[in-house]
């Protein structure tokens, strides 16, 4: 009798090799049992194989189906990571005339006299120049970083590994959200501490579940986006600032605010100003201007400078002194004020879209993100209707990829809604309101 192994492997070679695509469904146990001569129970050990091995995924009463590329960790909210016709996964806006805004700001640092000087290595404190712009960008609302309290890195994912990496030593445990960013999850691993789910609403975050996961077994920081939350664009009142800081104070919690879709969101007061003594402050420029030329801005409490440069010296994450430049010289020009309101322009009309193509269905997001989070309609599960959607081109971030812990992952997709031209976008979710509707 032939091994079951070697029918899964050539399984999925054919499903590795884009024979067997993406939400194509296999034929019944007992009806490949038949075609292959094999015995039932061998049949079902090849797909139990091809399940362990996540190529495929089975749903009772509806069959097995091929998956689509699985999402084991964020890179694919990062760089490419799909041959997709239309990727929603990623999520970088990029505006008509952009490049053309963004070349003024280039131009005087390609002259001869001052190339020399804008390519060399730059300390984890920058430039004072970069410090005073950073600072007033940043600042706002009843907050304002003092310059001297900034440090830049190369993006944003680095300054929050930078922060993260100057708290915890290994093995130590960081409160966050259980649904939350998922390069997160990737550099807690890196870094060898633990992520701990902590409960949330419709407003983020509960205070009380951080003081409970804390006095259950103590937490060494906290992780939090307190401002359009990716991926449900939760938003904090400030009420629950205020409680929450209460907290951390209490239990003597630092704590990691990731700040970087916050520009979009008109809001009040950032969470670090109700425990500036307690917060580091992420932000950057890769939302706002750019993702392949980027500065992570990393705001740290005082006393925290010298801790936090050094994680991020060590790590090699500090800025890059051409991009640092760059980034100085189009927050001095106005130039990401002007990319920031055309962005919090272009989220608002593409969320009208969503509005109006997904009406009916459980979508959850802000007017003003660039983002939705949709709760699928039963019976869907969120591997099955990502691989549906790839089947059709267009790929779609499912919930296990933001979820933290051994919690079942919810049946939601995440759309990235900035990547792609707004017709496009139209189209995607026409389609994929229709995928819903049809049922697996």
């Amino acid at each position: 009798m032939e091994d079951y192994r070697r029918i899964a492997d050539r399984l999925a070679e054919e499903i590795l090799t884009g024979r067997l695509k993406a939400g194509e469904r296999l034929p019944p146990q007992r009806v490949f049992a038949k075609r292959r001569r094999i015995a039932g129970s061998t049949a079902g050990r090849v797909y139990g194989e091809l399940v362990r091995r996540g190529l495929v995924v089975g749903e009772v009463g509806r069959g097995t189906f091929v998956r689509a590329a699985p999402v084991p960790s964020g890179r694919a909210l990062a760089e490419p990571a799909t041959a997709a016709v239309v990727n929603l996964e990623l999520n970088y806006p990029s505006l008509e005339g952009q490049s053309e805004l963004l070349a003024g700001g280039l131009v005087p640092l390609l002259r001869a006299d001052v190339l020399g000087e804008v390519t060399r290595t730059v300390a984890a404190t920058g430039t004072a120049a970069a410090r005073e712009a950073v600072a007033g960008l940043l600042g706002g609302s009843g907050w304002r970083p003092h310059p001297e309290q900034l440090l830049f890195a190369g993006n944003a994912r680095q300054a929050i590994a930078g922060a993260l990496a100057s708290l915890v030593r290994p093995g130590g445990r960081v409160g966050v959200e259980a649904l939350t960013y998922p390069l997160v999850k990737e550099i807690a691993g890196r870094i060898g501490c633990v992520l701990v789910p902590l409960e949330t609403d419709g407003e983020g975050l509960l205070p009380e579940a951080v003081a409970a996961a804390h006095h259950s077994a103590p937490l060494s920081a906290l992780y939090v986006q307190p401002t359009l939350h990716n991926p449900t664009s939760a938003t904090m009142g400030d009420a629950r600032k205020r409680e929450l800081a209460e907290v951390v104070r209490e239990l003597g919690l630092p704590v990691v605010e990731d700040r970087i879709w916050s520009f979009l969101h008109e809001e009040g007061v950032p969470f670090a100003a109700y425990a500036p003594e307690r917060v580091h402050v992420v932000d950057g420029l890769s939302k706002r201007v750019a993702p392949g030329l980027t500065v992570g801005f990393l705001v740290v409490p005082e006393g925290r400078v010298e801790a936090a440069a050094e994680a991020l010296r060590s790590g090699g994450w500090t800025a890059g002194r051409f991009a640092l430049e760059a980034g100085t010289r189009w927050i001095q020009d106005g130039v990401v004020d002007r990319l920031v309101a055309e962005r919090r322009a272009d989220a608002a009309r593409r969320q009208r879209v969503v509005a109006e193509l997904l009406d009916g269905f459980a979508v959850r997001a802000d007017p003003s993100a660039y983002y939705a989070w949709w709760e699928l309609p039963s019976p869907w599960r969120a591997d099955t209707f990502t691989a549906a959607a790839a089947a059709r081109g267009i790929a779609v971030t499912p919930g296990s990829a933001f979820a933290v812990g051994a919690q079942g992952a919810p049946d939601a997709v995440r759309l990235g809604l900035a990547s792609v031209p707004v017709p496009v976008l139209g189209q995607a979710l026409r389609t994929l309101r229709d995928v819903a509707r049809g049922g697996p």
